[in-house]
């Protein structure tokens, strides 16, 4: 009997989610056990009991059988300005968004130390294919929140500027808490020092930079020697 009405996912699309799910979890498991170059695509079918061209009509590429994690969250930080609330800032949207993502310990925020998300972590990172297809995500996002920025700056130039500066402090706060989960420490310890440093880098951003020689270091001079 067929499935009518309704709203959500028909059987055919449960049936293929659960495929897609199930493949791309043999794939990751055999990439972290032996590591994502010494694992080929026929391994993974031959694992998931599929067809190499049935694998790749659910992932155009082997990177894919990895990177679908990270692609859910592309344009994510554009979604965020697109529904903030009326009155609320660009700036205020995306720092509420990254602290509740702290809150969360969602693996964007670099916060996770589940040992399964560190692992992953360090197997995309340490791919050089995996990790170049990652800036490639980045390099949209940063397209698309500056599309997003452009109804409340002055340019595009200046929403180029700004969503580039987002981003960037948005990937530094993470790395930082993947290097210090990495060296040994927790997420329920690191998390309040998380947030005091996300806190600041968001006002830095907020107030613009203003940097001030050390005290007795003189003002350098402005333009070359």
């Amino acid at each position: 009997m067929s499935e009518q009405g309704g709203a959500g996912p028909g059987l055919r699309e449960r049936k293929k989610q659960r495929t897609f799910d199930a493949v791309s979890e043999i794939a990751i498991a055999m990439f972290l056990d032996r590591g994502f170059d010494r694992v080929s695509v026929n391994d993974v079918a031959a694992a998931a009991e599929i067809s190499k061209p049935t694998l790749f009509r659910y992932f155009p590429s082997k990177e894919d059988l990895v990177l679908h994690r990270i692609a859910d969250h592309s344009g994510e930080p554009a979604r965020v300005v697109a529904a903030r609330a009326g009155g609320e800032s660009p700036i205020d949207a995306l720092h509420r968004r990254f602290r509740d993502g702290l809150d969360a310990r969602d693996p964007v925020t670099g916060l996770n130390d589940v040992p399964q998300i560190l692992a992953f972590h360090d197997l995309v990172f340490s791919t050089p294919s995996l990790a170049t297809r990652v800036h490639e995500f980045q390099a949209r996002d940063e397209e698309s929140l500056a599309r997003a920025l452009e109804p409340a700056v002055a340019d595009p130039l200046t929403a180029r500027l700004a969503a580039a500066q987002i981003l960037a402090v948005q990937r530094v706060l993470a790395r930082e808490n993947w290097r210090r989960l990495t060296a040994g420490e927790s997420a329920d310890a690191l998390h309040p020092i998380a947030a005091e440093a996300a806190d600041r880098a968001f006002a830095q951003l907020r107030d613009g930079l203003a940097f001030s020689p050390p005290a007795g270091a003189g003002v350098p001079p402005v333009g070359p020697p």
